[in-house]
């Protein structure tokens, strides 16, 4: 910790190290920046000066070393001429003056942090967030913090989850009107899940909505109308579970929160029941694993679908969420897209949570197919878990086939899709729930799926089902994934590669190897100049930075969750710390 201090100070007090000479600067704010829309997912720019004709000039504009070690695993942020970075837990955020010939740092602000947070995430957390003249970010460690952008003074300060308790804040808050909106992280502690939202401008509590328990916690009144009736009952929060076992069940709101400013609706996924060991629960565990929409101002449920109930295999639902309006099949429709860690492609109308379309995305065998009239994926017998037993050859694996955020261009139509590609044995096993330890049930084996690369980015067609191309990796895809107008898409690998893809047919047009491998989600930026950038954090944290440090035994199969094995291709490391990339036309 204090090496960590002294770093961060030595870099504060010498700037920043920017590593390529830079052009000087006009004084000029640009009205846009040039990110994606708040809130809807799609991880778009409108930005169109990187194109495929050019994109094979791209260079290096400037290289950050954040002073941390860790998942990088969040998006920078632009706000005004300001780039905001935040460094994983223990957290450091750093304000970056765009408008200087060399952009230095024009504040830093580390919180206090309780290390014991620390054994709770294997994969670092959200970025921190805007919204009029406040800078929001949550810390793993269950706080979220309000800062004022010009100086990094703090504003206010919550504490909104107890680690405690298992619970943490892995996920970005969301603003909607006035509000941040935040879901805490711990399914594998038996953390119960929940979202709330707090006053933007003071912190204040306004709400607060469970994913087990009875339907007044949950947030289920009369205004609900879930889109298949086995979830019109009363109380299935409890009563699909043996009792009291809701209270412990898991079902945390870690992934993007995304909200329809129309419809004055937000939507979110939850995570997977605890424990693992799906035995130790029956019945299907609502509201575990499956995707919400509910009323902005109150978080009042207004639909619920179930997208892995019981969920056999820890997958939950709390991958990518895209807010999509296009023609769908005859007509404009507001669309929900979600691939899910099972392998499908889910398309909802968002008004009403009627899944549209299921198709797999890469070969599944734990289930034989979607049911359109129930609304239920159709399970392979032979792939079931039981207690004492190990079932062999489960595709996919878990933590599921998705890696962080997809894409959508409405430019091309097509979905950009990062990809694990992995397959396990798993043995079920009972376990004791206590507070604050691990309540998983588990042992997994994991290996790459038979005959396919261990990861790609896809090119989907969300309209007619399938992928119209691919570009495979020899790893696992774990970060997300930007397109932009000018016709582009770059994601990140484990390995260390930052790459832009033609986003149309998916030919790889440039890339650059960086120090560490990429987990984070690149944005695209109108600087000062009025020149497009694309910047990214790297930096690898979890089982894949502990499989490049060699920090785990890569020869044992079940090391690490089964993971280790999954692994092996990924190379040493050549610099375990934290970078910010940020990349230019010359």
């Amino acid at each position: 910790m204090a090496v960590m201090r002294i770093l961060a100070a030595l870099i504060t007090a010498a700037s920043v190290l920017w590593s390529v000479s830079q052009p000087a600067r006009s004084e000029v704010t640009p009205a846009e920046q040039g990110g994606a829309r708040p809130g809807d997912g799609n991880h778009f720019s409108p930005l169109d000066q990187l194109t495929p004709a050019n994109a094979s000039h791209l260079k290096l504009y400037a290289a950050f070393p954040t002073g941390s070690r860790g998942a990088h695993s969040g998006a920078p942020l632009v706000m005004g001429n300001m780039l905001v970075v935040l460094t994983p837990f223990p957290h450091v955020l750093y304000a970056l003056d765009l408008r200087k010939a060399k952009p230095e740092v024009a504040w830093r602000y580390e919180p206090a942090s309780r290390g014991m947070a620390a054994g709770l995430t294997c994969c670092g957390t959200g970025g921190p967030v805007s919204y009029g003249n406040h800078l929001y970010f949550n810390t793993v460690d269950g706080r979220t913090i309000a800062l004022d952008p010009a100086s990094g003074a703090v504003l206010w300060d919550v504490q909104a989850a107890d680690p405690a308790l298992g619970e943490t804040l892995t996920g970005a808050p969301v603003i909607a009107r006035g509000q941040v909106v935040l879901g805490n992280a711990g399914d594998d502690f038996g953390a119960r899940g929940w979202i709330t939202a707090r006053s933007a401008t003071t912190g204040a509590a306004l709400w607060k909505h469970y994913s087990t328990g009875p339907d007044a916690e949950v947030g289920i009144g009369p205004g609900f109308a879930p889109p298949y009736p086995t979830d019109r009952a009363v109380d299935r929060g409890i009563t699909t579970w043996p009792p009291s076992a809701w209270q412990h069940g898991g079902g945390g709101v870690s992934g993007p929160i995304l909200w329809d400013a129309s419809a004055g609706l937000l939507f979110h996924g939850t995570g997977h029941p605890a424990p693992w060991n799906p035995d130790q629960r029956n019945g299907d565990n609502r509201w575990t694993s499956g995707l919400f929409a509910r009323d902005v101002t109150t978080g009042e449920a207004r639909w619920f679908v179930p997208v892995n109930p019981h969920d056999l295999y820890a997958l939950g639902s709390t991958s990518a969420l895209l807010l999509v309006e296009r023609d769908w099949r005859g007509g404009p429709a507001p669309l929900l897209i979600h691939p899910d860690g099972n392998g499908h492609v889910y398309v909802l109308d968002r008004r009403t949570g009627k899944v549209l379309s299921a198709e797999p995305f890469i070969p599944v065998n734990a289930t034989k197919g979607f049911d359109l009239a129930a609304g239920a994926l159709v399970r392979d017998p032979a792939k079931a878990i039981r207690s004492g037993a190990t079932t062999r050859g489960i595709c996919p694996a878990r933590p599921g086939a998705t890696g962080a955020g997809a894409a959508y261009s409405p430019r091309t139509g097509l979905l950009y899709i990062p990809v694990r590609r992995a397959c396990m044995d798993m043995e079920a096993r009972d376990t004791t729930f206590m507070p604050g330890t691990a309540f998983t049930g588990g042992n997994l084996r994991l290996s790459p799926a038979p005959g396919l690369s261990a990861g790609a980015l896809v090119g989907w067609d969300i309209a007619a089902g399938h992928a119209v191309w691919e570009q495979a990796e020899p790893l696992p895809v774990e970060g997300g994934a930007l397109a932009t107008a000018g016709g582009l898409v770059f994601y990140g690998t484990t390995d260390g590669f930052f790459k832009a893809l033609d986003a149309g047919n998916g030919v790889e047009l440039w890339h650059f190897r960086g120090s560490s491998g990429i987990v984070g989600q690149p944005i695209s930026y109108l600087g000062p100049d009025g020149r497009q950038y694309v910047a990214v954090l790297a930096g690898l944290g979890g089982v894949p930075g502990s499989a490049s440090g060699r920090e785990i035994d890569m020869r044992d199969a079940t090391a690490a969750n089964g993971q280790a094995q999954a692994l092996r291709a990924l190379p040493p490391r050549a610099d375990g710390g934290g970078m910010l990339y940020i990349f230019a036309l010359p």
